[in-house]
């Protein structure tokens, strides 16, 4: 088999070129660095081994245990991905392990990545060349004493002019600056040391050459040391959320769009999802038998996107609904429907039950029969309301949801988040019932060594898709800051930027 060297690129998950992505799919054993992206390990199949071979500050070096492990692995016929901070050619031994693959027989793939040495420049608004600044960059390790005072040669490196890029040089910037300025560099040259650069958590210190030994940096961080570091184009530092960390509570399946809607924002996510959607007990018997007879109702009311896709899926396409209407609560469910070819008839104004109820029309004078698929466990409001209304209503169990059991470096996440979202009456009660409500009333540090732009909070804000669930929370003892309006993820994602500005601008 072949073991493929990915470049993860240097922190932000979306930099991962689409080559990495496909070969992450059909993993089997993925060994990784230390700082990868959970997100980018959830691109490998679930049941990929994923071994975590990356150096803590401190330890010495184990490159054989990790070329040794690679060979066994592959000589075992299982797909290894070797993924790899940043490029794997770029200051990443790289070359190392492609070597002593070879050297046992083993096939190798390298798949490029955006290197943290022009990426964490880029994002902190640095561009490494700029037309009268800089016409050329110069990439260099300051990873030990030994590459400091022996390896590099900082003479030349002052001499040649340019932009310098040192990467792993923080705990020896003292050592570095000492020898730039020795070699003739100005005392006055700009230097940026970006620490965690592309990581929702980024900050920039702008300093000198000079002043490089002082300034207040811990590593992870890329310095840059030239012209073009004077240079403030920044983007990614400005982003509304940035610096916060918001905890989801979605099931994982649900939250792919409220997660990427945060993190363009520049929110820090925590995906704790406390639900999961799983068939309903009857193994989807009844929701069967409905949908076989779904043009023998008058309406068909969808009051959630797992409704929409389960039932649809049992159809062969929109004419099995014959004369049906369709009605929708909330636009994401009409928005559902829409990915079917199906329109809604009927999309109240509001995006809860009593705005249906209100909206809904009268039965016809025959009477009129309404076809109600659901979650499994859902509240009795609506169907009573229209039954008080004339209407034949059935119910049909269309999908659960379930608990699902955070994993403590999930749970202990929570701890440092600014805001945390719930977005159904289950996802709170579950997460109350994992995390406890006091993990919603006091808040600790970010817990993994990143900046925080702002303040964190007393506690963090909880924060409500719709007024349902708004009950929920606070009948179990919570204060919640805010409520989408209206009930959708583009409601949520302002509520969430509104009452985070409100805290951090009182």
């Amino acid at each position: 088999m072949t073991v493929y060297l990915v470049g993860a690129g240097p922190g932000d998950p979306g930099l991962l070129t689409v080559r990495g992505a496909e070969i992450l799919a059909r993993a089997d054993v993925v060994v990784h660095d230390r700082l990868a992206d959970a997100s980018l390990l959830a691109l490998a199949p679930a049941g990929a081994l994923r071994i975590d071979v990356g150096k803590r500050p401190g330890e010495s070096g184990h490159q054989d245990q990790i070329d040794e492990l690679l060979v066994t692995h592959a000589r075992a016929g299982r797909t290894v991905v070797r993924l790899k901070g940043g490029d794997p050619f770029v200051l990443g031994r790289g070359g190392e392990e492609v070597a002593a693959l070879r050297a046992a027989g083993v096939a190798v793939e390298v798949v490029p990545g955006v290197t943290s040495a022009v990426a964490v420049p880029a994002y902190a608004g640095i561009p490494v060349t700029h037309r009268g600044l800089s016409t050329s960059f110069t990439v260099v390790t300051g990873h030990s004493r030994h590459a400091v005072d022996v390896e590099t040669n900082w003479e030349a490196l002052a001499a040649v002019g340019g932009t310098l890029v040192i990467l792993m040089g923080v705990v020896h910037r003292g050592e570095i600056a000492a020898r730039l300025l020795a070699a003739g560099m100005a005392p006055s040259t700009p230097v940026a040391g970006i620490r965690w650069g592309t990581r929702p958590g980024q900050t920039t210190v702008r300093t000198t050459l000079e002043g490089l030994a002082a300034a207040p940096l811990e590593p992870p961080a890329t310095l840059v040391i030239g012209s073009v570091a004077a240079l403030d184009l920044g983007w990614w530092e400005h982003r509304p959320l940035h610096g916060r960390r918001v905890v989801v509570t979605r099931a994982r399946d649900q939250a792919s769009t409220l997660v990427a809607g945060l993190r363009e924002r520049g929110a820090e996510v925590v995906e704790l999802a406390t639900i999961a959607i799983a068939d309903p007990a009857d193994g989807g018997a009844a929701l069967g038998r409905a949908a076989a007879g779904v043009a023998g109702y008058d309406w068909v009311i969808f009051t959630s996107t797992n409704a929409v896709e389960r039932f649809c899926r049992l159809l062969r396409d929109g004419r099995a609904f014959g004369p049906a209407r369709l009605a929708a609560v909330g636009s994401g469910t009409a928005d559902a429907l829409a990915r079917h070819g199906l329109v809604a008839d009927l999309v109240p104004d509001r995006f809860d039950t009593d705005a249906l109820l209100a909206a809904f029309p009268a039965p016809p004078a025959r009477g009129g029969r309404v076809l109600l698929p659901r979650a499994e466990v859902a509240r009795p409001e609506l169907p009573v309301g229209l039954r008080v209304a004339g209407w034949d209503v059935e119910e049909v169990s269309a999908y659960r949801t379930v608990a699902v059991r955070p994993s403590p470096a999930e749970l202990a996440a929570v701890a440092g988040a600014d805001a945390v979202t719930f977005t159904s009456s289950s996802t709170v009660t579950n997460f109350i019932d994992a995390a406890g409500r006091g993990s919603l009333t006091g808040a600790g540090g970010a817990g993994d060594g990143s900046d925080r732009s702002a303040t964190v909070a007393a506690r963090p804000a909880v924060v409500c898709l719709g007024p349902v669930t708004a009950r929920t929370a606070e009948a179990a003892g919570l204060t919640v800051d805010a409520v989408a309006s209206p009930s959708t993820i583009e409601g949520l994602l302002d509520a969430v930027g509104l009452v985070l500005a409100r805290r951090l601008h009182p």
